[in-house]
């Protein structure tokens, strides 16, 4: 068969994802804290693009105007007021003698005569920071521990010490790394653990706490058998509990609800971990005649704007092609940010908006009516598809009469009914069996299977396994646990 060369040609429909159409889908999946610092990075780079801070009349998802020209920002009442208490203060710092027993009047004459351009520290300058642990036992370890060479012992432990009050790191090293011998570190260590508060320098969960109960004179030799063998209080072992520590049962009770007392993390107590607040992206609430508005949070959203004034103005100046080629790039990716921006905030508005619709049940019932959902569902009710609406549904938070919730809260898998009723949600379920749990008496601990009975006889649909895969999701232990739990605790 001869080869030959021949031209054909065909037609085929492609899709092309530019640059822009990739970055547009991204800012769908961004949560709020991303999101503004891809904008934050955007106005850096971008000398037409500026921050739009005009207050918000219309609702969130309007474009902002292109053409309009950012005001400066009016001083609040607040910050004008905590100027004019500074003024005042610093005032009554003026030369000469002054009078504080006085007419307040003329303390406030004389001090609304200072000059106003005199350099002060700022009122942020003058607050007191928190006081942070390592202060905290800083100051101790300069009064307990005098002399130099444990004072230098002492200062390598404290950089060991992490923020729950925990050395980290073995003391051998220490001795290596200081050229001294182990006794004079442990020596030191040991001086360090009578400080403030109970429990620092411990090297192990064990050590914290018979720190905190020697404290108390509560460390007798049943209690140190107690710490020595946590894991056996932790599976509510009673029974080898007994044995270990050479007590009774009642006794083990009371030993246990002590440790309960007890501060596993004193270190804390100085330095809190905070947590990140959850900024909403959505806002629901009743319009007071039955049905629901859904809006997008406009104090979260990054509005920006081009300056097409200035793009005016520095297009005239522009004198080659390199100056005009990248002025023209920099004024489509400005206005191709807007417009993104406007996109994703209507496309979250209308995926919050179907939700409430369609959960409308839950928003007015409770967990009891969440009905099962799924991206499918979602995509084609507003004629989306099921990627789009994934994406927008991921690390958003909406703002309900019945909390915050995340987007993804409201999806959930479907489980059958017996009764041939309509199919439960997979939460409801979940919430039922917490629920049974939680009202179980201390002498009638339910298993899994009786569990399955009572929610079949509910009308649901249910495993076994699914029972206890749901418990486990939850955190929630088995019923043997729990009944050694509870006979602790009787």
């Amino acid at each position: 068969m001869a080869v030959t060369q021949r031209l054909d040609l065909r037609q085929a429909q492609t899709l092309v994802m530019t640059p822009q159409l990739q970055q547009a889908i991204k800012l769908l999946q961004l949560s709020q804290t991303e999101l503004s610092a891809f904008v934050d990075q955007e106005l850096e780079g971008n000398p037409l693009l500026e921050r739009d801070e005009a207050p918000v009349d219309g609702p969130a998802v309007e474009p902002p105007q292109q053409d309009a020209e950012p005001e400066p920002a009016a001083e609040t009442s607040l910050a004008a007021e905590a100027r004019e208490q500074w003024e005042d203060v610093a005032g009554s710092e003026g030369e000469g003698n002054l009078d504080l027993a006085g007419d307040p009047a003329a303390w406030q004459s004389t001090s609304s005569r200072r000059p106003a351009d005199e350099n002060f520290p700022g009122l942020d300058q003058t607050l007191t920071r928190a006081r942070t642990l390592r202060d905290h036992l800083m100051d101790q370890i300069s009064v307990d521990v005098p002399a130099p060479a444990d004072r230098l012992i002492a200062h390598h432990l404290l950089d060991l010490v992490d923020e729950a009050g925990y050395v980290q790191g073995a003391l051998e090293d220490v001795a290596e790394r200081l050229g001294a011998e182990r006794a004079d570190v442990e020596r030191v260590l040991l001086r360090l653990q009578h400080m403030d508060p109970p429990g620092v320098f411990a090297r192990n969960l064990s050590e914290c706490l018979a720190l905190q109960l020697r404290e108390r004179d509560r460390l007798d030799p049943a209690m140190q058998a107690l710490l020595d063998h946590l894991p056996l209080l932790a599976s509510r072992n009673l029974a080898e509990l007994v044995q270990v520590c050479g007590v009774d049962a009642e006794d083990i009770q009371d030993m246990a609800a002590e440790i309960r007392t007890l501060d596993p993390k004193p270190g804390l107590a100085f330095d809190p971990a905070i947590a990140d607040p959850v900024i909403p992206d959505v806002l629901m609430r009743s319009d007071g005649e039955g049905g629901w508005i859904v809006e997008l949070n406009s104090e979260s959203l990054p509005r920006v704007l081009v300056n097409n004034a200035y793009y005016a103005q520095v297009s005239r100046g522009a004198r080659g092609k390199p100056d005009r080629e990248y002025l023209s790039e920099r004024f489509q990716a400005a206005n191709w940010l807007v417009k993104a921006l406007h996109q994703r905030a209507t496309t979250i508005l209308k995926v919050a908006r179907e939700i409430v619709r369609q959960q409308d049940g839950f928003f007015r019932h409770g967990i009891q009516h969440l009905r099962p959902l799924v991206l499918r569902d979602i995509a084609a009710a507003i004629s989306m598809h099921e990627s789009t609406v994934s994406r927008v549904t991921s690390n958003k938070f909406m703002s309900t009469p019945r909390g915050m919730f995340e987007l993804k809260y409201f999806f959930t898998s479907s489980i059958a009914a017996t009764n041939g009723s309509a199919a439960l949600s997979a939460e409801t379920v979940r919430f039922r069996i917490k629920a049974l749990i939680d009202s179980e008496r201390n002498d009638g601990v339910l298993s899994d299977d009786q569990i399955v009975d009572i929610l079949i006889k509910d009308g649901v649909d249910i495993a076994r396994r699914t029972v206890a895969k749901y418990r486990e999701a939850m955190r929630i232990p088995s019923s043997v646990q729990r009944r050694r739990e509870k006979t602790l605790r009787i």
